[in-house]
């Protein structure tokens, strides 16, 4: 059986800083984006830096949906591949729903294919 995965990477500018700093409020946006894309949650770990941003992470049964924000430049960092079953594309509205970007950069890369 050959890897194969989807990788999408994108990143968020302009947010709401309180909501980049709020880690109930990341952690619910990342499990609604989990449920989006068809994922099945195996563990949650989110973390708040002082005095500001948050990390967090989903850990995968398909593999990983990960967080990382700035709320002093309203960027957030999200990082969502799967090597399974799942369609990474569908968590992305989600996301923008509750972080309200005013722009978004976004990379999706088919992974481990030759």
């Amino acid at each position: 059986m050959e890897p194969t995965g989807q990788h999408l990477i994108l990143d968020f500018w302009g947010c709401e800083p309180l909501v980049l700093d709020d880690v109930v409020a990341l952690e619910a946006a990342l499990v609604a984006a989990a449920h989006a894309a068809d994922a099945q949650i195996v563990r949650r770990v989110m973390h708040a830096f002082t005095p500001h941003g948050v990390t967090g992470m989903l850990l995968l049964e398909e593999s990983h949906l990960s967080i990382h924000t700035w709320p002093e430049q309203g960027y957030a960092a999200i990082d969502f591949y799967t090597c399974g079953g799942g369609d990474p594309q569908r968590a992305e509205q989600p996301l923008v729903d509750a972080l309200r970007p005013t722009r978004i950069e976004r990379h999706a890369i088919a992974r481990g294919r030759r």
